[in-house]
């Protein structure tokens, strides 16, 4: 029975098991949103609520705290200048975990990982980049049209 057991093992000791969690709220603040199995997103929400909850904070103490967890300063920075500004209000519920479906290789539970007030900026860059493609397009038509009126003008 598993009675008051409490998360994941996911088939690894323990400091595997820390420096993982290290790796996928480090990855997660970077990128804020990360792509990964069910069972690792799931466990990964639970370690990277409870940071950034000690990062809501902002004193030296709990400063000192994430940067126990997180090694990379640039994501601390990013952290407490960024991320704790945009989701100050919010009372918790800061990651979100949707699913995607099975691998092909072999068939594993995979999930996005995302912040959720981030969402909207990701969207954001999404129309930006189809936007931009959208002008290159264009352009490259335009310039094939020239083209041909150069090759017309050319063979008359």
């Amino acid at each position: 029975m598993r009675h008051r057991v409490r998360g994941r093992k996911l088939k690894r000791t323990a400091s595997h098991r820390a420096a993982l969690m290290r790796a996928l709220a480090t990855s997660l603040l970077k990128h804020k949103r990360i792509k990964t199995t069910l069972a690792k997103a799931k466990e990964a929400r639970s370690f990277v609520e409870k940071i950034i909850t000690k990062a809501k904070k902002g004193d030296l103490h709990s400063r000192r705290l994430v940067m126990s967890e997180i090694k990379d300063k640039d994501v601390i920075k990013e952290l407490f200048s960024e991320i704790v500004t945009t989701i100050a209000e919010r009372p918790g519920g800061y990651t979100r975990v949707v699913k995607l479906g099975t691998r092909l290789g072999d068939a594993a539970q995979m999930a996005i990982l995302e912040l959720v007030d981030y969402n909207e900026a990701a969207n954001l860059k999404a129309e930006e980049r189809k936007s931009q493609r959208e002008q290159k397009a264009k352009e490259k038509e335009k310039s094939k049209q020239e083209e041909q009126l150069a090759e017309q003008q050319s063979a008359q």
